[in-house]
């Protein structure tokens, strides 16, 4: 008999590993040992708790990706279907990520500009190229392996993290609601956002 053991790159825990939380590992376990964590319970409660507000963002490949799961041809735009069913679900807002990604694009072309402007007048400090923060394994990926390049993905949020940074303050204060008692649910394509 054959026994073969994994572990994570150089023994050490999945925390202290060079893993950048790709996913890719999920995706390919051919005996489904590697699942992601399910938090369906979680939003369950928050959505039958009748003192929180909740709100659901969508990221962009999701409501094309869904269509599929039901038998519609790939690339089917289902955004009318979707928020409807989140709704119906008992979600108070449902919001597209792209919004956020807007604001990221934005907040990015801001810190471009800056670090352009710092650099044509000899600032040594500013670093280019400047790549985009977007995807949290794409950080993890620099600060693991090449972490004296750590400086040049800029330093704003992903859009799901920027969204949810606007929803616990702007939006809150607009819909009047404690931060507290609003919860911010993610429907996102990849495992990275989680962590």
């Amino acid at each position: 008999m054959l026994l073969i053991f994994f572990s994570f790159a150089f023994e050490q825990n999945l925390e202290h590993s060079s893993c950048t939380y790709c996913g890719q590992c999920v995706a390919v376990c051919p005996t489904g040992a590697l699942t992601e964590v399910d938090h369906t319970p979680d939003v369950l409660r928050a959505l039958a708790d009748p003192a929180k507000t909740v709100i659901v963002q969508t990221a962009p490949a999701v409501r094309a990706a869904l269509g599929e799961e039901f038998g519609m041809e790939p690339g089917t735009l289902v955004t009318g279907k979707m928020v409807t069913a989140l709704r119906a679900l008992g979600f108070d807002y449902v919001f597209d990520t792209d919004f956020a990604a807007d604001l990221t694009i934005m907040e990015e072309g801001t810190e471009l500009l800056d670090r352009l402007n710092r650099h044509l007048k000899g600032d040594k400090t500013a670093k280019l190229p400047i790549l985009t923060s977007c995807c949290p394994g794409w950080v993890n990926f620099f600060e693991y392996y090449y972490p004296d390049l750590k400086d040049i993905p800029s330093t704003a949020k992903s859009p799901q993290q920027m969204f949810g940074a606007i929803a616990k303050t702007y939006f809150a204060d607009i819909i009047k609601v404690d931060r507290k008692d609003m919860v911010v649910i993610s429907i996102m394509p990849c495992l990275a956002k989680k962590i």
